[in-house]
């Protein structure tokens, strides 16, 4: 055997010459390649997360390099003999190198192909440049320093560049310069700020199995024993290598799946209404749970027992992810936790017994938890599982209300619709993870049917993330290698981002729990609580059970046709007029309509309208409000192919401007301008990552329609205390605006 590794090794080897700039050249290149490779084998260790510590990995994967790199060596010299004529070792260092990194790659050094490997190419190269034309200026060999001196300068370029390119945040390539419209703030009316800690101590502790091999808070330091609940039928994918890796790191399997939670509780008699929070997708070893403290400190300490749910152990790994063929379970977990808190609730004996308000709940989730939250609160009412009807459910808790964070949407192979509970979703532009608004799907499939009062309400955070949601997930959504691409420069900060969801959060909750009407405004017009936030661009929408629509384009696709028997739409010298399906920038569906109303005045006779018209009047008072939910459409839709080729455009910071005029029967007429109530947010165009080109591939548009709500009280409306009696027609006049698109959601009014 040592006989056939010193052949291989002499077959390898330096070649034992004569030291010429050549063969000088190659030994530094030697050096170079070989630190590379065995670097990125190193690096692509680091990034393996399996449940043992990274530096061991890293050792792991180093030595896989090193006896790499030496085979692949060996195979690049043998293949060298059959193909060409080049120096054996010279072929061999740069086959082994390659091969190195391509394996690499294959292991935990994902990167995007084109990326990787035209990247890996020039580093390859430079490589060999720096370290071969460095060891030739060090032998000193030669008489030329000329050539090896430009070689050194242009690899170390290149590695220079490359390492700047990968470390820089990136640059905010599509900065919007933008104002909203003052409004009367919250404050000035003595309503406080929710975000800001509450009037309750609270203590944190944590129950669960007891048995957790790998976390001591939910094994000896649990305050409470839970119960652990059997999982298989629910999620049948629990097998082969997905289980076998789980089962050894955590010690159970689908059977025993563990109920651990941190809980936030107020000190204090009497029941406290409870809120459970759960995470998302990320890697199983680098637990999330920990980082929803932020909201549940704040939320205990005004009166809400909050508790972080422990799913960890379904979470994605290196040996699989279940591909979201495990949200039920996800969903159904939150459930069980609560039949824990049922069990504790009323056991006399128990130091929890009569603490959790079971009839006042809310779920809480991010990401995938964010799509799990209302997959519960539809199983909550269910009485078998719809994947198996062999798991019975037996639930029916109080819940009130779901809140989505980031949430994803269609993991689940059912689409969930919900009837009669309120909802708040939160949305970053800047979600690499999940790049679309998709709580706004699940928003319309929320259906308000009785008498009582409901609400469903959404915030798109411009400069946002994924991953800040979470403080342990932080800056960057998506591991190294990947993140040194995201174009991060663009966000907020993280202490900003959780100061929004805070705010909203704990309005939502106190609106929910305690029927705090205080907070409404804020769901409608983030501006109205401009002194408790970072000045950042926030795009609210809103709908509640008191709202009576007008017009949502959803009852088929006749355009001159409205929502109310016997109302027609009419447009007039519009350069764009149609109904359409609204899109994320992936072109998936955003499950709402919308119309698209374009208008160009090319001559002072042009007077470009679009007009509601109701067949019977529709009542009014002053105390109503007219409700719009809009956003400005692409503009590039009216320009000629002349205006193309200048590359002509509206400025992005130029808000839209335009009138609406309600008549009535009588033929009163009363206007304004939408500017003075609320500027129409300009499109926000997003590059995730610092290359464009990529930008395009993997997230689709840069720009996607969000529309925003707009509630213009019928006061607003000049005269219109005074002659309106109802209204017979709702009129767009874009008089103010010499072009623009107009994406048109709904219009209602508040009763």
């Amino acid at each position: 055997m040592s006989s056939i590794i010193s052949r291989l090794n002499k077959l390898i080897s330096i070649p034992e010459s004569e030291e010429t700039p050549f063969t000088v050249f190659w030994k530094g290149a030697f050096y170079g390649l070989a630190f590379l490779s065995l670097l990125v084998m190193t690096m692509s260790g680091a990034f393996f997360q399996v449940g043992i510590p990274s530096w061991l990995t890293a050792l792991i994967t180093l030595t896989i390099g090193i006896i790499a790199f030496w085979l692949f060596r060996i195979a690049g010299t043998i293949i060298h003999t059959w193909i060409c004529k080049i120096s054996s070792f010279v072929f061999a260092i740069f086959f082994g190198a390659t091969a190195t990194v391509i394996l690499a790659r294959y292991i935990r050094f994902g990167l995007p192909t084109e990326v990787f490997y035209y990247g890996f190419a020039a580093t390859i190269v430079a490589c060999a440049l720096l370290f071969g034309s460095g060891w030739l200026l060090i032998k000193n060999v030669t008489k030329n320093k000329i050539i090896p001196a430009t070689a050194f300068i242009v690899g170390l370029s290149v590695i220079v560049f490359e390492i700047y390119f990968l470390a820089n945040e990136g640059s905010d390539t599509n900065p919007v310069l933008f104002e909203q419209t003052p409004t009367k703030l919250l404050s000035a009316q003595g309503i406080s700020n929710p975000g800001e800690k509450g009037p309750y101590d609270y203590e944190f502790f944590t129950y669960g199995s007891g048995t957790d091999r790998q976390r001591p808070e939910f094994a000896k330091e649990v305050r409470y024993p839970s119960h652990t609940v059997d999982a298989s039928l629910l999620i049948p994918e629990w097998k082969d290598s997905k289980a076998k890796w789980r089962e050894r790191y955590w010690g159970f399997g689908s059977k025993e799946f563990p109920l651990n939670g941190r809980v936030w509780m107020p000190k204090g008699d009497g029941k406290f209404p409870i809120i459970l929070i759960v995470h998302g997708n990320h890697g199983m070893e680098d637990y999330s749970d920990l980082g929803y403290a932020y909201l549940g400190e704040l939320l205990a300490s005004r009166g809400f027992i909050t508790v972080s749910i422990d799913e960890n152990f379904v979470n994605g790994t290196w040996s699989g992810d279940f591909r979201g063929k495990e949200m039920p379970v996800r969903g159904w977990l939150l459930l069980k936790h609560l039949e824990q808190w049922k069990i504790w609730n009323n056991d006399k004996a128990h130091e929890l017994y009569q603490k959790a308000d079971l009839d006042n709940i809310i779920l809480t989730g991010h990401s995938r938890g964010g799509e799990a939250a209302p997959i519960a609160a539809h199983f909550n009412n269910l009485k078998f599982f719809p994947d198996n009807a062999n798991v019975k459910f037996n639930f029916n808790y109080g819940i009130k209300g779901v809140i989505a964070i980031a949430p994803t949407d269609k993991r689940y192979d059912r689409r969930i619709n919900l009837e009669n509970i309120n909802y708040l979703t939160l949305q970053g532009s800047y979600d690499s993870d999940e790049a679309s608004f998709f709580g706004q799907r699940q928003y319309q499939r929320i259906l308000f049917s009785d008498s009582s009062f409901y609400f469903k309400t959404g915030l798109y955070i411009h400069g946002a993330n994924h991953g800040q949601f979470n403080s342990s997930w932080g800056k960057y959504d998506g591991g190294a290698p990947f993140k040194w691409l995201l174009n991060t420069a663009p966000q907020i900060s993280m202490e900003e981002q959780q100061q929004i969801a805070k705010v909203y959060i704990a309005a939502f909750v106190e609106a929910v729990f305690h029927n705090n009407n205080n907070y409404n405004s804020l769901f409608k017009n983030a501006q109205s609580i401009a002194d408790w936030l970072p000045n950042k661009i926030l795009i609210n929408t809103y709908k509640d059970s008191n709202s009576k629509t007008l017009i949502n384009y959803e009852e088929d696709i006749d355009i001159t046709t409205g929502n109310i028997k016997g109302s027609t739409t009419i447009g007039t010298d519009l350069k764009i007029w149609r109904e359409t399906e609204l899109r994320f920038r992936d072109k998936d569906t955003q499950g709402n309509n919308a119309a698209v109303i374009g208008w160009k005045k090319d001559s002072t006779k042009s007077k470009p309208t679009y007009s509601i018209k109701f067949e019977s009047n529709i009542k009014i008072d002053s105390t109503l409000a007219l409700l719009i939910s809009m956003a400005e459409g692409n503009e590039g839709e009216l320009k000629t192919k002349k205006e193309e080729k200048s590359k002509m455009e509206k400025s992005d910071t130029l808000a839209l401007n335009f009138s609406i005029q309600l008549l009535d029967s009588a033929g009163n007429k009363a206007s304004l301008d939408i500017i003075d109530i609320k500027r129409l947010t300009p499109r926000l165009k997003i590059q995730y990552v610092k290359l464009k080109g990529l930008n395009q591939e993997d997230y689709g548009d840069e720009w996607e329609p969000t529309p925003e709500f707009f509630e213009i009280p019928i006061q607003s409306f000049k005269s219109a205390s005074e002659h309106l009696l109802n209204i017979k027609e709702i009129r767009f006049s874009f008089d103010k605006t010499k072009q623009g698109l107009l994406i048109l959601d709904e219009i209602g009014l508040n009763h």
